[in-house]
C-alpha cells in the first residue's frame, strides 16, 4: 500500500489540516493508501497543532502519526514514502525536508509559495498546488498514486535537480557569496 508522507513540525501553517482533509477526500473516494504525518508538535509555538488533535486524527483513521524521527533516520523514513507532501501556506525558507525528499528520489506535492517553489518545478519534479486547497492537493496526490511511472520520473528529476543545484557545497558557496556581497556593499 503506497505511503503519502507529511514530514514536518506539526504546525497549522505547515498545512497539517490541509493534509488531513486531503487524506479524508482520498479515502472517501476509495483510494488505497496510507497517510503518515512524521514529526511532532511544538507546544512552545503559538501555531502548534495540539497533541490531542493529532491523536484524534490518528485515532479517527484518516492519517497515521509516526511522531518525531531522528535526523539520522530521515533518509530511511523518506524512502518509505511514495509521495512526499508539504502543503505549507506561509513563506518557507527553502524547506530542508523537500531537498531531502528530492534527494531520495521522491516526487513532491507542495504549495506554490516562496521556498517550496524553489525546490519543486511544477510537473517536472513534483506538483505545486494553491495554498489551503485540500481538493487540489488530493487530486495531485491521486495522480501520483495512480501512475507509478510518473512518480518514478518526477522522483528521478527531483534527485537530479538536487544533485545539480542543492549540494551542501553549492549551498555553502551561495551563502558565502551572499555575505561577501553584503560586506562589499557595507561601508
Amino acid at each position: 500500500v503506497p505511503i503519502v508522507m507529511l514530514p514536518t513540525r506539526l504546525l497549522w501553517h505547515k498545512g497539517v489540516e490541509v493534509f488531513v482533509d486531503a487524506a479524508r477526500h482520498l479515502r472517501r473516494d476509495g483510494v488505497d493508501a496510507r497517510f503518515a504525518m512524521v514529526g511532532d508538535t511544538d507546544p512552545e509555538n503559538p501555531g502548534a497543532v495540539p497533541k490531542a488533535q493529532i491523536e484524534a486524527w490518528a485515532e479517527d483513521g484518516p492519517v497515521e502519526w509516526w511522531g518525531r524521527q531522528a535526523s539520522s533516520e530521515m533518509p530511511s523514513v523518506l524512502q518509505q514514502a511514495h509521495v512526499v507532501c508539504l502543503p505549507s501556506h506561509y513563506r518557507e525558507g527553502v524547506p530542508k525536508v523537500l531537498i531531502e525528499a528530492a534527494s531520495c528520489g521522491r516526487p513532491i506535492v507542495t504549495t506554490d509559495v516562496p521556498g517550496c517553489r524553489e525546490i519543486v518545478n511544477h510537473e517536472e519534479t513534483g506538483f505545486l498546488v494553491n495554498p489551503k486547497d485540500a481538493k487540489g492537493l488530493a487530486r495531485r496526490i491521486r495522480e501520483l498514486l495512480d501512475n507509478p511511472d510518473l512518480r518514478r520520473e518526477l522522483g528521478q528529476n527531483g534527485r537530479s535537480r538536487v544533485e545539480n543545484n542543492f549540494t551542501a557545497a553549492q549551498v555553502a558557496d551561495t551563502i558565502v557569496e551572499s555575505y561577501d556581497q553584503l560586506l562589499a556593499e557595507t561601508p
